[in-house]
């Protein structure tokens, strides 16, 4: 018994051990499959696929739970990561909106990024205006190839869409309108099936170009915090890989407005630094304007240089080959920073004196004090007369040889006033004989009886001794005296401190001189005047170099203060150099001497012909004043007659001969 029950013990084992064996197989080998599925999982690859049909109804329904499970994870993963995707774009999309300075780029990258996002098939974009109404900006269509308004193209004409009706209330009748008063999105699965909006419009557009407008989402464009500036239209979002037209996704919905809120705050903000850069530049064009207004004479000198300045930096930036070949302005921003220092060149002459700027003649100040020495002449003449009466009376000449004593002494006279009013006028060299002849004709007398103080204001009477002579008087023709001279105001030149001018600064503010004023040897001006109008450059230094500029205008100091240096370091204010000044410097100096030459508006001097002052320009370059391949372009280019045919009169137009003017190539060494 015990031996059989052994023996069947024992055939009993070698059967089920082996079924034991391979059901254990089949079921690790399930529970591995898993295992191996679950760390597939775990790596988000959903690649694989569940055991199926399992003896163990447990095991069976834990496999296909995780086949559910793993089917669900992987729908929310790819959602995630079209999510990620969609967000990583939204991120992008939102540093390029912030660094991009162009509004009509702006606003296409505004557009192309949520047609992007939504995969639209275009889309448009609107502007609120100041009269409330909706205006096109830009409109991209993928099957209609269109892509007008933004960087791209003009606008067309298409009507602005009005936000208020004709009894003032809110337009509801058009999305967009109806987008921006509400300030809600709007999601439309079939315009055609909306009775909401009206949609004529769109349907006419349809109709003329085989399209069919389909799904629309209008989104309000709003920064936080203010109110709404636009709308964001797209139609017809399209599944990717086919092009079917279906409705807007809500769940892309909300990354659309997420954009649109960045694209607002973005736009918003550039259109808030547009306006403060067009105040700014309407503020320098008026100080500009004021500038030239001062004088009559001198109206459109501030306007011009800048046309002339710019005319020449184009051309430069062209050149390829030479001294000029590295130069060029590649930004927007670095012609603006140009554009503003031409224009600002002289806004120091806000301080400067009219009288001094318009001085036609060497005894004008407010006015032309010829009329004092005229006086005095006249005087003079009397007096003669009065001497002829008087031997007459006296009986002790004969009467013609006193008349021909008094029409020699008028004749004389009237010969001395001419020559000084010549003398008042100015010119290009006054002689020494002539400055000579001038202090005789000076140093004769005349008899004063009235008192000089009477109806001088009390700062004029302390420029005079304390006690006045007793009257008559006798004083000479011409005269320096002390309160012809102005002193210059303590502290008056403490603004200039620490600014390196080099420029000498007469110690009088004004010396009004009859004498010193009339001996000037060329031109009309004194020491102190031609001081107080080379100051201008330095007042135009000291305000502009306080001034805190951003970053991208720092050198609209340096463009608008050194058009008065030359290249061999003998101009003003700082005698710099050719090493110290920079392309555009030296373009603002050909374009300010240019502009003085041609000038037909200046009472100190007749209008130059186009040929004269090309002439004398050329004498600039010869002498190293001004750059001479800068002179040369200017030339060649013909900048100097496209500046003439605008600004210059027809009597002054004239043919050049440019070819007297050019500096020729040097030749190629051989060899």
């Amino acid at each position: 018994m015990q031996h059989r029950t052994l023996l069947l013990i024992a055939v009993v084992m070698l059967i089920i051990l082996p079924v034991a064996v391979i059901a254990s197989g089949r079921l690790a080998s399930t529970v591995r499959a898993l295992a191996a599925e679950a760390q597939r999982v775990q790596g988000f690859d959903f690649s694989g696929s569940s055991p199926k049909d399992s003896m163990i109804i447990e095991f069976d329904a834990l496999a296909g739970a995780f086949e559910s499970m793993k089917g669900s994870l992987a729908s929310k993963a790819n959602a995630l990561e079209l999510a990620q995707s969609k967000l990583e774009k939204l991120v992008r999309l939102g540093i390029g909106l912030s660094a991009e300075k162009d509004s009509n780029t702006l606003m296409e990258k505004i557009l192309m990024g949520a047609k992007d996002l939504t995969n639209a098939d275009g889309g448009t974009l609107y502007i609120r205006t100041e009269d409330e109404t909706l205006r096109f900006q830009i409109l991209r269509n993928d099957t209609l190839k269109v892509a007008v308004g933004g960087a791209s193209g003009d606008l067309p004409e298409i009507p602005a869409v009005p936000l208020r009706d004709a009894a003032g209330k809110p337009n509801h009748n058009n999305v967009v309108s109806y987008c921006v008063n509400t300030e809600k999105t709007v999601n439309i699965v079939d315009a055609y099936d909306s009775a909401q909006f009206d949609f004529s419009g769109t349907k006419v557009f349809d109709q003329r170009n085989g399209y069919r407008s389909q799904s629309f989402l209008t989104v309000p464009l709003k920064p936080r915090g203010g109110e709404v500036i636009g709308a964001l239209q797209l139609i017809n979002a399209r599944v990717p890989g086919t092009g079917d037209i279906i409705p807007f996704d809500p769940d892309i919905q909300s990354f659309v407005e997420a954009l649109a809120a960045q694209a607002a705050t973005a736009l918003y903000n550039r259109q808030l630094l547009d306006a403060q850069e067009e105040l700014m530049d309407s503020m320098i064009k008026i100080i500009a304007g004021a500038i030239d207004a001062k004088s009559p004479y001198t109206g459109g000198h501030c306007e011009r240089v800048p046309e002339l300045a710019l005319m020449l930096a184009e051309e430069a930036g062209k050149v390829s080959s030479g001294p000029l070949a590295d130069f060029a302005f590649r930004t927007e921003e670095e012609w603006r920073e140009f554009k503003i220092g031409a224009w600002l060149h002289d806004c120091g002459k806000v301080v400067t004196p009219e009288y001094v700027v318009d001085k036609a003649t060497k005894l004008e100040t407010i006015y032309n004090r010829i009329h004092e020495v005229r006086t005095r002449f006249e005087v003079l003449l009397r007096d003669a007369m009065i001497d002829y009466l008087r031997g007459l009376i006296a009986g002790q000449e004969d009467e013609p040889a006193l008349r021909a004593r008094l029409e020699e002494r008028q004749a004389q006279l009237r010969e001395d006033f001419a020559f000084l009013a010549e003398c008042n006028v100015g010119g290009e060299f006054m002689a020494p004989d002539k400055v000579e002849r001038l202090k005789q004709i000076g140093a004769q007398e005349w008899t004063r009886t009235l008192d000089d103080r009477l109806g001088l204001s009390h700062e004029e009477l302390k420029r005079f001794p304390a006690e006045a002579p007793a009257l008559p008087v006798q004083e000479k023709l011409l005269d320096d005296k002390p309160w012809h001279i102005i002193p210059r105001p303590p502290g008056g030149l403490e603004r200039y401190k620490d600014l390196g001018f080099q420029t000498k600064i007469p110690e009088a503010l004004y010396n009004f001189g009859e004498v010193y004023n009339l001996s000037v040897s060329r031109g009309t001006l004194s020491e102190e005047e031609r001081f107080k109008i080379n100051e201008h450059i330095m007042q135009t230094i000291a305000m502009l170099e306080g001034l805190p500029f951003p970053k991208h205008l720092k050198r609209v100091p340096e463009y608008a203060g050194t058009h008065h240096e030359t290249m061999i370091g003998t101009g003003y204010p700082r005698k710099l150099d050719a090493d110290s000044l920079s392309i555009p410097a030296r373009i603002m100096a050909i374009a300010d001497i240019f502009e003085a030459l041609t000038a037909s508006d200046r009472p100190y001097k007749k209008a130059k012909s186009l040929s004269e002052s090309v002439k004398i320009l050329s004498f600039f370059k010869k002498d190293k004043h001004i750059d001479g391949d800068l002179f040369d372009l200017f030339l060649t280019s013909g900048v100097y007659r496209t500046y003439a045919e605008r600004f210059l009169l027809p009597e002054q137009m004239d043919e050049v001969d440019i070819s007297k003017y050019i500096t020729a190539p040097e030749a190629a060494p051989v060899g």
